[in-house]
């Protein structure tokens, strides 16, 4: 079983194979350069392995929340790959991604995403039957709502630390922070998430996949 896999919903393009129980993860800061990269690295990496995008048996794909041109461009990208062949696509957010690197803890974990405009992309995570499960809906709040909604002892991690984590601490009692090494998905989680969701048939195609837009209003078509 081969699968292709694709976040691009941070600055950071991440892109990983994995080959018959083989992970090949590649995880590359691209900024404002994503459009011009991602086609390419997709096939430099399929290159490498001897592989073409009809030897891919599943897509995964980072659906976010996140930026929101990055999360057009990669689920774009991997719905063009996936119908090439007719072939599933496993959808993970984003948060859950970060979540997955980070591992059950004895505090609550929260991953948070900066979304610009003053205000956070959030979920909480906790260990549950074993396994880690999120506890709370995907969410976008102000810094005080994202200070009020976590009382308990809680560790938060994601790029929203870099611009908020002063005032985090100043607003909760009992707050934790990873440091930059999980601030970012990486291809390999975003792979085993997907494992999870072939295992247990949860997948989609190209046609009824759709990112995690939290920003509705802005993100809405309007009809005329």
């Amino acid at each position: 079983m081969n699968i292709l896999a694709i976040d691009t919903t941070t600055k950071f393009l991440c892109l990983g194979l994995y080959l018959n129980g083989r992970i090949c993860e590649y995880n590359l800061e691209t900024g404002r350069q994503l459009s011009g990269l991602l086609a390419i690295h997709i096939q430099r990496v399929l290159k490498a392995e001897g592989l073409s995008v009809s030897d891919i048996d599943y897509f995964a794909c980072g659906l976010g929340p996140g930026s929101f041109t990055g999360m057009r461009m990669g689920l774009a990208t991997v719905k063009g790959l996936s119908l090439i062949g007719n072939k599933p696509v496993a959808g993970v957010s984003t948060l859950d991604i970060l979540a997955f690197g980070v591992g059950a803890q004895k505090q609550l974990i929260v991953p948070a995403l900066d979304a610009k405009r003053g205000l956070i992309y959030c979920a909480s995570y906790a260990q549950g039957a074993g396994k880690l499960k999120r506890k709370s809906n995907y969410a976008l709040l102000s810094l005080e709502q994202f200070a009020s909604r976590f009382k308990q002892p809680v560790l938060v991690f994601g790029d929203a630390v870099g611009i908020y984590k002063d005032a985090m601490r100043a607003r909760m009692k009992d707050v934790s922070f990873l440091d930059k090494d999980y601030w970012f998905p990486k291809a390999g989680n975003l792979i085993q998430l997907a494992l999870e969701k072939i295992k247990n048939k949860d997948l989609s195609n190209t046609f009824n996949i759709n990112p995690i837009y939290l920003y509705s209003r802005e993100c809405q078509i309007k009809k005329r």
